[in-house]
């Protein structure tokens, strides 16, 4: 039993739901302090943000997609293997493609494009063949500007073979040189005799030589061109110059090609006498000219014609010397040629050059006909004017020579010339007279004391 004047004991709770007495002042502040230690992660971790959580998330689920990929590729056969990876790099890729084509056309698939065709190889030349030029087609517009507009249209005929043989090459350049100087003024300061071989006829030179290699006539022209010019007197106006010049220029050409043609025309003509059968060689103007005025001198012959088997130029002189009444034997190439060649009394072939050393330079395939006849003891004229000779020499057909650019492949490549050594050359026919093939440099001694 308890007495009314006793205490409850401090510190005990009071059930009976009366009011309870707040704690001391000092107990508050401990427990307010302690609460969020108890509550919060250990002081060394640093709290992540919701975006880190989630990218954290990821990482550890693609590592487990990954980890377990490899296990079951380890499992699997090789060639399952290479075949799944290969299936899901091919599934992926068309992932990508149609997710790109759907946005970009609306459309569930994406269009198939053209398979492109891969490039053709360039056409290229054996390195011991590369010393060998070929005609290019150069456009108008990567010539240098300070060359003259008769160039551009003569180097655009040469490089597309509408001027081909070396005659018609030499003439057609002095007649564009002449209209060269006519319109050239000398700067001031400068003297004409200089800048215009230095300046301006080597920009033209430079032109030409790249539309097509220069021919030896060309050369020899051009050289000559440039010691006239060199010869003018600096004191000389302009006007008269440039008239010196252009007289010199068309006695060069009336002398060395219109007269030197018909001398060696006419001294071909007379050579030929009635039943002879003369064979020649595709298609060149001295042959076709000398054949025609021996025809129009009231003589009898044959002829027969073995034509190149790639440009097929024979067939337009065979059609003229029908036409003029000559009797024409026309072969399409060098099959049959020791058979062409039988019963033939002479064989007259044309030269685009003569070498000191005798050597005929010459189209491709005059060389197989002129050794087939020296065999069948024939005679071999070969018709030449002075222009064409040359100082160089040659023993073969790869010294100097051309590629034809419309037959040239990685595989293979036509020349467009070839040379004959004189001992297959009975006699060559110039303006100067008839000489054998080893005088060419007494002929060319002749030509320097002219």
């Amino acid at each position: 039993m308890s007495t009314e004047g006793e205490k409850p004991a401090a510190g005990a709770g009071d059930t009976s739901g009366g009011p309870t007495q707040p704690p001391p002042s000092g107990e508050t502040k401990s427990s307010s302090k302690d609460a969020p230690a108890t509550g919060a992660a250990p002081a060394g971790d640093k709290k992540l943000s919701g975006a880190e959580l989630k990218k954290k998330a990821k990482e550890e689920k693609a590592a487990r997609r990954m980890q377990a990929k490899v296990m079951q590729t380890a499992a699997a056969p090789p060639g399952a293997a290479a075949a799944a990876a290969a299936a899901a790099a091919a599934k992926g890729k068309a992932k990508q493609d149609g997710g790109a084509g759907a946005s970009a056309h609306g459309s569930k698939t994406a269009p198939r494009t053209a398979p492109t065709e891969p490039p053709k190889p360039k056409a290229t030349v054996p390195a011991c063949f590369s010393h060998l030029s070929m005609a290019k087609r150069m456009s108008i517009t990567q010539a240098d500007k300070d060359v003259h507009p008769v160039m551009l249209q003569l180097g655009q005929k040469m490089s597309t073979f509408a001027i081909s043989d070396s005659i018609t090459r030499a003439e057609a350049t002095l007649l564009a040189f002449k209209q060269v100087i006519e319109s050239y003024t000398t700067p001031h300061g400068a003297t004409l005799s200089r800048h215009l071989t230095s300046v301006v006829l080597k920009n033209q030179i430079e032109y030409l030589t790249a539309c097509r290699p220069m021919c030896f006539s060309m050369g020899n022209a051009i050289r000559w061109l440039k010691l006239q010019i060199s010869k003018v007197d600096i004191d000389l106006p302009d006007a008269d110059a440039k008239k010196q010049l252009g007289e010199a220029i068309d006695a060069y050409l009336h002398e060395r090609v219109t007269l030197a043609d018909i001398v060696i025309v006419k001294t071909a003509a007379d050579m030929l006498t009635d039943d002879d059968v003369v064979v020649t060689y595709a298609r060149h103007r001295l042959v076709e000219r000398a054949l025609l005025r021996a025809r129009a001198d009231g003589k009898r012959f044959r002829v027969v014609l073995v034509d190149d088997p790639f440009e097929r130029v024979g067939l337009t002189h065979a059609k003229r010397l029908s036409a003029a009444g000559v009797p024409v034997a026309y072969s399409h190439d060098l099959g049959a040629l020791r058979t062409n060649l039988q019963g033939a009394t002479c064989v007259l072939i044309a030269a685009e050059a003569m070498f000191s050393n005798g050597a005929v330079y010459a189209r491709a395939g005059t060389c197989d006909i002129a050794t087939v006849a020296r065999d069948l003891q024939l005679r071999v004229v070969a018709l030449c004017e002075s222009i064409n000779f040359t100082e160089r020499v040659s023993a073969d057909s790869l010294t100097y020579n051309e590629i034809d650019p419309e037959r040239n492949s990685s595989e293979a490549f036509r020349l467009l010339f070839d040379t004959t050594t004189d001992k297959f050359i009975s006699m060559v026919v110039t303006e100067l007279g008839n000489s054998s093939a080893k005088s060419v440099p007494a002929i060319l001694r002749k030509l320097e004391e002219l």
